[in-house]
């Protein structure tokens, strides 16, 4: 295809994955998406740069499958006039590029949604597209710097290995078919926005984004400028190391776990089992058996750690 003959759009695709070559997408993502057949993909945009410069580097990049690609806009519907130009903006750019458009609308939000509420309306248009698609993989523009985001938000709540090493470059969801992949996670933010200027490109910025109303806003504002000045190095690299780390070492923990008949058959904690091994075992067998359990109800931090504590004593005194 003559360059002369490409629409603005794929003109700015094309300068943009000569800029950043496949070789820099996760390659974790790269393996699945070879593998993943002539199934539909998903591709979440908000109009943002990260997503914006993730749908232009697929198309970029998997030229067999822009007929397979279903860009998919959810507008939150919280700045009103705002809300509708970026779904016009991504409306825009898919129609630029050839590939098929969806969105849908929150037509009744509430006045000061939490971060958990606007993802889950969000998440639920994504698996409804994945249903009518029957598609698998689920895109997402995750880029470094939301590594280092979460990792601090996470860090705030006391998280462990599982909760620290996200977000991963695939998250296949328990239960289900739906299989989110965030191929940018190795790219910093101002990379990725300076990549797609140069190109010719430009994105629609969040106002929200600048507000006190989220604590990510927060972190991202405050928290990490003043981490990196302090670190006097390249802390949200650092943060994306650590992710990779802190996943090797929950998938070992998890793949010994497994290794442990840990449950009986009647949906009992075997104590017996787990007698001798690390905490962090005793710790993850207990909130597996919760988790499959349904009379246990809500249990708090201080209730687990009660009960972790008990569990192990009693495994303990038995043992002498």
């Amino acid at each position: 295809m003559a360059r002369a003959r490409l629409t603005k759009w794929q003109r700015v695709a094309v300068a943009l994955g000569e800029h950043i070559g496949i070789d820099r997408l996760d390659g974790e993502v790269l393996e699945l998406a070879t593998a993943s057949g002539k199934q539909r993909w998903i591709l979440a945009v908000s109009g943002g740069a990260d997503s914006v410069a993730m749908l232009l580097l697929i198309w970029a990049h998997w030229p067999e499958r822009r007929e397979k690609m279903v860009v998919a806009h959810f507008d939150h519907n919280l700045r009103k006039v705002a809300s509708r130009a970026d779904c016009v903006f991504c409306a825009r750019v898919a129609r630029s590029l050839g590939v098929i458009f969806e969105t849908e609308t929150w037509e009744e939000p509430p006045g000061s949604p939490s971060e958990a509420q606007a993802r889950g309306v969000r998440q639920a248009f994504l698996e409804r597209l994945r249903r009518r698609y029957r598609a698998r993989l689920i895109w997402t523009g995750h880029q470094l710097n939301d590594v280092a985001e979460t990792m601090m938000m996470r860090l705030a709540r006391g998280s462990g290995s599982a909760g620290l090493a996200a977000p991963r470059p695939i998250q296949t969801r328990s239960g289900s078919q739906i299989t989110r992949v965030r191929p940018l996670l190795g790219l910093p933010r101002d990379e990725l926005a300076s990549a797609l200027l140069a190109a010719g490109g430009s994105w629609r910025e969040d106002g929200t984004n600048r507000t006190d109303n989220y604590f990510r806003n927060r972190v991202r504002r405050d928290v990490i400028p003043g981490w990196e000045k302090a670190a006097c190095r390249d802390a949200v690299s650092g943060a994306g190391l650590s992710r990779r780390l802190l996943d090797e070492d929950n998938t070992a923990l998890e793949t010994w776990l497994a290794e442990i008949d840990f449950i009986d058959v009647h949906e009992r904690l075997v104590l017996k089992s787990l007698s001798g091994r690390p905490t962090a075992l005793w710790r993850r067998a207990l909130r597996c058996w919760i988790q499959r359990r349904s009379d246990t109800g809500d249990l708090f931090r201080t209730g687990f750690e009660d009960l972790l504590k008990n569990a192990i004593e009693v495994e303990s005194d038995a043992a002498e």
